[in-house]
């Protein structure tokens, strides 16, 4: 951090209501608060927490990310780490037996490096019969082999649904692998690693997920279940295709994000902005 950078953090935290705010923020950890949820507890008008925010932002010491029609405010850990630095890296000379590494306390910030290379994506859903499934089938032929899509469920079926398979295969997707199974194979020691985890129903969120690594990066996108589709068979087709399109059209704005200039907070927020459903509007 340089001095002009250091000057403008000390200027933010100049004003006692943005101390609160910081401090509020870093009570809550890296998930963040909604902007409604800060204004409540800060019991300050919308104008004035909008101003205070906007400086603490500015400074490099909050981040704020969209969801939905909402905002979410988070503490940026890295900003809070360099002005430590910045403040502690001359203290008693360099000597840190005296004054102790206190910049050393904070965890590595792992959130802020931007995410490169080929990414590996697990779909999740109940029976892993359709809806992931699908979404298996399309990034993998849409994903240009920066992506590698895998497909579980939390209580696997014997089998894919047939009329999905159908589907997919007279749409030109390859399905002679895909098969149902339980997210515990993605659990083994020698299970691919995964940078992004879906859900596509949210059935799951009530059952414990496994762990599939720190570094993760969650989402859920609820969608419709074919299993309980009624209708005619026609209807059923059309509903069908919709859903096939649901899925197409979030994977084709997934593909493109900004994977390199976006750290994983703002990922998963983009991740779970998909999932209020701006992609049907795309």
């Amino acid at each position: 951090m340089d001095e002009l950078l250091a000057a403008t953090c000390f200027s933010a935290l100049s004003q006692e209501t943005r101390v609160r705010l910081l401090r509020l923020l870093i009570a809550t950890g890296a998930s963040g608060m909604r902007a409604g949820e800060i204004q409540n507890r800060m019991e300050i008008p919308s104008s004035t927490l909008s101003f205070h925010l906007s400086a603490l932002e500015q400074a490099g010491l909050i981040q704020s990310t969209r969801q939905g029609r909402t905002t979410i405010y988070a503490v940026r850990l890295l900003g809070l780490r360099q002005l430590l630095t910045f403040v502690t890296e001359t203290c008693c000379n360099g000597r840190t037996d005296l004054c102790g590494d206190i910049a050393g306390m904070f965890p590595d910030i792992v959130e802020e490096k931007p995410m490169t290379g080929r990414f590996n994506v697990l779909f999740l859903c109940t029976h892993n019969s359709a809806r992931s499934i699908i979404a298996e089938a399309v990034l993998n032929k849409i994903g240009g082999g920066k992506f590698r899509a895998y497909s579980a469920g939390s209580d696997p079926i014997d089998a894919p649904n047939a009329d999905v398979l159908k589907n997919l295969k007279n749409l030109g997707f390859d399905v002679s692998t895909s098969r149902s199974k339980s997210w515990d194979e993605f659990t083994r020691t020698d299970a691919p690693e995964m940078d992004f985890v879906i859900a596509l129903c949210d059935t799951t969120a009530g059952q414990t997920c496994p762990e599939f690594g720190n570094h993760v990066v969650t989402a859920s996108w609820p969608l419709p279940d074919p299993a309980k589709f009624e209708g005619t068979t026609a209807e059923r087709e059309v509903l069908l295709k919709e859903l096939f399109g649901m899925i197409k059209r979030r994977l084709e704005i997934f593909i493109n994000l900004p994977f390199g200039t976006l750290d994983r907070m703002a990922l998963k927020s983009r991740l779970d902005e998909l999932g209020y459903g701006p992609a049907e509007n795309a």
